[in-house]
Formats: structure tokens, C-alpha cells, sequence
């Protein structure tokens, strides 16, 4: 499927695939999307909700690796330890990997290598980035995830149901239900009804909130 990296209203790149006109990250602004839906609404609630910085992430859809590269930054500021997994079946090319300018727009030219890290290492082992972040990619389909309450937070940041329906039904969410600790989250850009309505089904107390920019609303599950 052809694919094109072009820039975001706030200064980010994303993916554009021309087929499905289907953006990677939101072409109202990739980098902002992702503090928003992430790490304000994820990562931080998570630490501040636990009391905890300690928190064990799953990724469904590592794409650019931009969210795992500002949760990286993010444990080096708030001295956390990270073990993040981030599956995708499909990864980006390394000529795309070299036109996405997330380290220059983060201003984080000294973790560059982090970036480049990330995106060359194998799949389907554990990458120690550094004594406190543990990065696993793994290499498979989003409907043949099969773990068991392993972890406390997940990114959902799959294509988007209107493309890929299948990933937001409720057996998508069965799945992601099973591979979470209690009191564990699952943030994700999406607010349609049908989305909010399989995680109600599978047992997620489910809570919408402001979406970023160019969106209205956002959706946040709780497992308890």
C-alpha cells in the first residue's frame, strides 16, 4: 500500500496511506495527539490514579514509534521504569524512519539515538535502552495478542474502525481486557459509539473525555 510521510498542522510528520485515506497520527497535529491521548490522559493519570512509576505498557500499532519515543522522554523526566511492548505486523520502511523529524520537534536531539534504536533493534526480544526502560516490539497481528494480566496501561492506537472495523470490535477488546492488570487503562483516540459500546461489553468502566486537537472527544477504559 503506498505510503507518504507528510507534515501535521503542528509541525510533525505522520504516515498518510493514500488508499484508505488513513493517517498514522492525526494530521491536526502528530505529536500533539499523542501527549494529549497518551501520556496526559494515559500514562500520567495512570501514575498519579496507582501511586505508582512503575508501570508496564502494551502498544497496539508501534508505527512511527513516536509513543513510545515521548514515553521514553517522559520516564527520563519523571524517573520512571518502563517495560513497554509495542506490536505491529507491519512495520515502517527506514527511508519513511529517516523523513520523520519527532527528535528535532521534541527538541531532543541527545536521545537521537534512542529514536534510530528503536526502529533498527530486532523484534521479538527485549531491548534494554537503559537500566530503567525495557522495550520489546513484537512482530505479530493485533487478533492473535493472547496475553494474560500483564499489563497496567495500554496505548490503542490501531487504524482507525471506519478502515479496520475488526480491530474494534468486542473481540478485540476481550483481548485487551484479559491482558490487563486490574485497575488497569486503556487510552484511545476513538469516541464512537460502537467502540465504547464493546468495551462496556467486555466489563471496562468506560469514561469519555476532550479529545485533541481536532477532535471532540477521546475514550478512557478501566478494568477493575
Amino acid at each position: 500500500m503506498k505510503r507518504e510521510v507528510i507534515n501535521t498542522n503542528d509541525g510533525s510528520t505522520t504516515i498518510y496511506l493514500e488508499k484508505w485515506d488513513e493517517h498514522y497520527h492525526s494530521k491536526h497535529g502528530a505529536i500533539q495527539e499523542a501527549y494529549h491521548v497518551f501520556i496526559k490522559n494515559g500514562l500520567e493519570h495512570w501514575c498519579n490514579l496507582i501511586d505508582s512509576k512503575n508501570p508496564r505498557i502494551l502498544e497496539i500499532g508501534f508505527g512511527t514509534g513516536l509513543n513510545a519515543f515521548i514515553t521514553y522522554l517522559e520516564h527520563c523526566k519523571h524517573s520512571l521504569t518502563i517495560s513497554y511492548h509495542a506490536v505491529e505486523a507491519y512495520p515502517v520502511n527506514q527511508q519513511e524512519v529517516i523523513r520523520l523529524n519527532y527528535v528535532q520537534q521534541l527538541q531532543a536531539q541527545d536521545f537521537s539515538e534512542v529514536f534510530n534504536l528503536m526502529h533498527q533493534s530486532e523484534w521479538d526480544i527485549d531491548l534494554q535502552i537503559d537500566s530503567s526502560f525495557t522495550l520489546r516490539k513484537r512482530r505479530q497481528l493485533f487478533e492473535t495478542i493472547d496475553d494474560g494480566a500483564d499489563f497496567d496501561l495500554i496505548y490503542f492506537d490501531a487504524f482507525g474502525a471506519r478502515v479496520q472495523p475488526e480491530l474494534w470490535d468486542v473481540g478485540m477488546f476481550e483481548r485487551m481486557y484479559k491482558a490487563m492488570d486490574n485497575n488497569g487503562i486503556l487510552v484511545t483516540y476513538a469516541a464512537k459509539g460502537s467502540v465504547r459500546r464493546a468495551m462496556l461489553e467486555v466489563g471496562f468502566i468506560v469514561e469519555k473525555l476532550p479529545g485533541p486537537p481536532g477532535k471532540r472527544e477521546m475514550l478512557r477504559a478501566v478494568k477493575k
